[in-house]
């Protein structure tokens, strides 16, 4: 089953920059489709690969820091190639 999932990682603390930048950069380094946004970055692929793949990213993320907020918002099919119709 493929899905797509959108992140937001908020990192609570000054130097917020380079911890979300560390974390797209490791999204980027996966066998995902992952398309970035100025809000959001979004992730594609098959439902148990994915998850499995961002429950590590995300650990990896937040270990050591203070305080974290991140959204996931999980869609069922691949959506990657949406394209507006109005």
């Amino acid at each position: 089953m493929e899905i797509s999932a959108e992140l937001t990682l908020s990192p609570l603390q000054d130097n917020y920059e380079e911890l979300i930048k560390k974390f797209i950069i490791e999204l980027r380094k996966s066998e995902f489709k992952v398309i970035e946004n100025p809000l959001s970055t979004h992730i594609y692929g098959e439902y148990y690969s994915l998850m499995e793949f961002l429950k590590n990213a995300i650990a990896s993320s937040i270990i050591g820091q203070e305080a974290v907020i991140i959204n996931i918002k999980i869609i069922k099919g691949n959506r990657s190639g949406y394209v507006p119709s109005f």
